[in-house]
């Protein structure tokens, strides 16, 4: 795609946003990282908004990740979005109430493709019929795809180049980016963003936090 992939910096821990998310972004705020995200668990609605306030304050894009699988809460979790002022709604399950929601709001959409279940979440599926599933999904007007590359049960090499060589759309790698040999093969396919939060709180990239956000980047774009 001949560009540098977009580090989304998720303030979240085993698919759940940590308690003291806003806090840590404020130590943070300065870092290069241009996204932050977080969960829709278990902070309240209004811990929610302060910390979307605060990274759209600081002329940062905001990422709300959703992890479930019903139409019902997949829509609670668009709804949440667009209440905290979200830019982009990542995750659930694709359904057709959730993407014409984001689409009336002016929601980018970017849903989970393949078999995805539990929490933390684990990928399940052949890569052939997901490569079908999103581009019949891109073809119906979300943003782009939610990928839990690294959490896939087959071969994640393969199906992370895959998808991002065969769909014109963002591909985001989301979750267990987690060692730099992983930024190697993320840098080498090139999608459009990647993830990263639990790594960064158990100090896979160095200690401080900060410096860790500033080390990502660098690689990346090196």
């Amino acid at each position: 795609m001949g560009h540098r992939p977009e580090l989304i910096v998720m303030l979240t821990y085993n698919d759940l946003t940590v308690e003291n998310a806003l806090e840590v972004f404020e130590q943070c705020r300065d870092s290069k990282a241009l996204y932050w995200g977080f969960k829709e668990k278990p902070l309240s609605l209004d811990k929610m908004k302060k910390l979307s306030s605060a990274i759209k304050a600081s002329g940062k894009t905001a990422c709300l990740e959703v992890v479930e699988y019903t139409e019902q809460e997949c829509l609670a979790g668009a709804e949440t979005a667009v209440k905290c002022g979200i830019d982009i709604l990542m995750g659930t399950l694709y359904f057709d109430s959730v993407n014409e929601y984001c689409k009336a709001y002016g929601l980018k959409y970017m849903p989970f493709v393949g078999d995805v279940k539990e929490r933390p979440s684990i990928l399940e599926g052949s890569v052939d019929k997901m490569i079908e599933q999103a581009r019949e999904l891109i073809k119906r007007g979300v943003y782009g795809i939610d990928l839990l590359g690294y959490r896939y049960t087959g071969d994640a090499s393969e199906l992370n180049r895959r998808l991002v060589r065969e769909l014109d759309a963002p591909v985001c790698i989301a979750g267990s980016v987690n060692s730099f040999d992983r930024l190697d093969e993320i840098a080498r396919i090139s999608p459009w963003s990647f993830t990263i939060g639990s790594a960064f709180f158990d100090g896979a990239f160095g200690s401080d936090i900060t410096a860790q956000i500033d080390a990502v980047y660098g690689y990346i774009n090196k």
